[in-house]
């Protein structure tokens, strides 16, 4: 049988929505902004957390220091994707992220591997007041026990299908697709 190809989950439109509400909910969370940093994770959370923060500093008429975390060498399962992995620029804000709310943003949560690295490579970094995580889709399948403070959209996913976020920087477009990979775990 052919492979049919990806189903939009969210729209351009959607996303927006989505991601303007999560902007307001790390507001209220932090109870305003004093302190916050936003920290997106390479590759697709880093565009999504630049559309939060332009998002927040739009509303409160401020500026937020942001940053990203590569955590590729962070992964525990970096013998898995071969001898060279491509590592990408960690950069954190020049305040630093001692003794602040930091905001953790990220595409798409599946099993938590992702951001027990990411925890992991920000505790090298400095020791933040609090953590939140702020994600576009939580897809369900956790392998660990880590869970978002903010959601864009909650769905199940079966294990075959992958769920990818679109941005406009990498692939041309905004939106969330779900498709089928056979033979594959996603």
């Amino acid at each position: 049988m052919p492979e049919s190809g990806p189903v939009t989950i969210m729209d351009e439109r959607a996303v927006e929505r989505a991601l303007a509400r999560m902007a307001r909910e790390i507001v209220e969370r932090n109870e305003g902004v004093d302190n916050l940093v936003l920290l997106g994770i390479q590759r697709r959370g880093v565009e999504l957390a630049d559309r939060i923060r332009a998002s927040i500093e739009e509303e409160e008429g401020v500026t937020i220091p942001s940053g990203a975390l590569d955590i590729t060498l962070y992964r525990d399962d970096l013998a898995t994707i071969g001898p060279r992995p491509v590592v990408g620029e960690s950069n954190l804000p020049i305040e630093g992220v001692d003794e602040r709310t930091v905001v953790i943003i990220d595409d798409v949560l599946f099993t938590g591997r992702t951001i027990r690295a990411a925890l992991n490579e920000l505790t090298d970094w400095g020791r933040p007041s609090r953590i939140l995580l702020c994600v576009l889709v939580d897809r369900g399948g956790r392998e660990l026990p880590i869970q978002p403070d903010i959601v864009g959209r909650a769905m199940s996913a079966l294990p075959h299908q992958k769920v990818d976020v679109r941005v406009p920087e990498v692939d041309g477009h905004l939106a969330v697709e779900l498709a089928s990979v056979p033979g594959e775990d996603a």
